[in-house]
């Protein structure tokens, strides 16, 4: 089959390179424009346009995907079937166009968590399992008729980093077997609506600078999850002596205690704790607001409290 691939970040890389790596002819790449990043304001390529470069695939980027000039070089390139991973809503004119259809990528077990943050909202939540989906793209997002699914177990320790690229890797190897799936016409199309009703589901929609805010009023749990669920971006934070003191890496601690909630503990050496509803949330790796990343240790030799 004649494929087209459409991906921008570092997750949508690995599906590009699996998908080559097991032979699949790929006729064209595309991804976002190069925008200016950093403090030069260089022009900057997605991660899937320097896999794309290096591995000398041809590469569409177009500003608007309903362009006429875009549609025109899309149409040239005859796919029998176009991929997805980690980019934009298309509209139908694009993922309508191969004779075999679009297929996606979403890193959680669909119906459940459609949206753009599943791998954060997952954690948040507390949920105990996740996984990847191929589905077959429709006009509505994340909606289409399942192909394929593969579950991943969580636990505490797992932070949405971690299950990033534990997603990144199980979902390159599913979006393989989806692809040869649909070339040899061996595969069955689920319904969404056939899995769970529309009251069972939960979202994962875009996340806010607002929701990043640590409430100390909430339970312990609730803000472990919360903090984990959000690291390493775009990362929980709360306010340390009028400035913003981000949060990557946190444990409950259970020691009994009547402090108000939001007040603090620490010795100015090892510790540093905040109370929460039902006990307190043990610092770990942190950034004051215009210092560098660093370990709770690190951080109180150089701030006194």
């Amino acid at each position: 089959m004649r494929i087209v691939f459409m991906g921008t970040p570092e997750f949508a890389v690995a599906s590009l390179e699996a998908l080559i790596d097991a032979g699949c002819n790929i006729v064209g790449v595309v991804t976002a424009p190069d925008k200016p990043a950093g403090r030069g304001q260089k022009l900057a390529q997605s991660a899937v346009k320097k896999f794309a470069v290096a591995n000398h695939l041809k590469i569409l980027q177009p500003e608007k995907l309903r362009d006429p000039e875009f549609l025109d070089q899309l149409k040239a390139l005859k796919a029998d079937l176009q991929v997805v991973v980690a980019f934009r809503m298309l509209p139908e004119v694009v993922w309508n166009m191969p004779p075999k259809g679009t297929i996606n990528l979403h890193a959680s077990l669909l119906p459940q968590y459609r949206g753009a943050a599943p791998i954060n909202w997952v954690l948040i939540n507390g949920e105990q399992e996740t996984g990847v989906t191929t589905f077959f793209l429709q006009k509505d997002i994340d909606t289409g008729n399942i192909l394929f699914t593969e579950k991943v177990r969580l636990n505490d320790s797992f932070d949405a980093g971690t299950l990033h690229d534990k997603l990144m890797d199980k979902g390159a190897g599913l979006l393989v077997r989806t692809v040869k799936a649909v070339e040899s016409g061996r595969y069955v199309e689920l319904p969404q609506a056939t899995v769970h009703t529309a009251s069972e589901l939960k979202h994962a929609p875009k996340i806010f600078k607002e929701d990043c805010q640590i409430d100390w009023n909430k339970p312990t749990k609730h803000i472990f999850n919360l903090i984990r669920g959000l690291s390493p971006y775009p990362v929980a934070y709360t306010l340390l002596n009028n400035k913003i003191l981000k949060i990557y890496a946190a444990d409950i601690d259970s020691s009994p205690g009547l402090d108000k909630s939001g007040s603090y503990q620490t010795d100015n050496k090892t510790y540093l704790k905040f109370a929460a509803a039902d006990g307190y949330i043990s610092l770990s790796d942190v950034q004051l607001e215009g210092k560098k990343r660093m370990k709770i240790d690190e951080f109180l030799r150089g701030v006194k409290l």
